[in-house]
């Protein structure tokens, strides 16, 4: 086997020395740029930014409350005061409406009627004692019964024109026959003229 030779190959003429030398000024420029260009694309350190947080934000280092270490070893600390609740009143837990509901107004229950009648009625006005031992006032609601219980009530009711009148027993008559009520003149006068004098009543014991 013929051993190989390795040949160096020689720029004899002038125009190969030149462009070998052209060639390595523009490998050693070209490595020297590269080195800038390195150097350059290394990004600089950024210096570190805190950036400032707004003042709704980040607390106030004044409005900061004292730290329980900071307190003096010696003195207690202060315990914070309870607070003070209130109890709503159970009228409040209602719903409440624009306006109060109208409120019904208790009624008194009509009297009983214990006895009625008819009779004939007259009335009086002179001035005198009455037999429960009161002073007559004509101008009071009262009467006079033969027999029925001091204070006992009776609605008398003139049938001719509807009128009606109550009337509190306190006396005793009339002591003529056909009649059975003398009223006062006040009571008359509410039920019939007192020209008429007497008048045919319908009456009603109340109990």
């Amino acid at each position: 086997m013929a051993a190989r030779h390795l040949r160096t190959r020689k720029f004899s003429s002038p125009a190969g020395i030149a462009a070998t030398a052209a060639v390595g000024v523009v490998l050693a420029v070209g490595g020297t740029v590269g080195a800038v260009r390195l150097t350059a694309a290394e990004p600089a350190a950024e210096p570190a930014v805190v950036e400032a947080l707004p003042s709704t934000l980040a607390p106030s280092p004044t409005s900061l409350p004292p730290s329980p270490s900071a307190a003096p070893s010696g003195s207690p600390s202060p315990t914070a005061s309870p607070k003070a609740t209130r109890t709503q009143a159970a009228s409040r837990s209602k719903a409440r409406t624009s306006s109060p509901k109208p409120t019904a107004k208790k009624t008194t229950p009509a009297p009983k009627v214990v006895d009625s009648g008819s009779c004939g009625a007259s009335f009086y006005d002179e001035g005198q004692m009455t037999a429960n031992g009161e002073t007559f006032n004509p101008d009071a609601l009262t009467a006079a019964h033969k027999t029925l219980p001091f204070n006992t009530r009776v609605r008398v009711t003139n049938p001719a024109n509807g009128k009606s009148v109550v009337v509190r027993i306190n006396d005793r008559g009339p002591y003529i026959d056909g009649r059975c009520l003398d009223l006062s003149r006040a009571a008359f006068a509410a039920i019939a003229a007192t020209s008429l004098g007497e008048v045919t009543v319908r009456y009603e014991v109340l109990g």
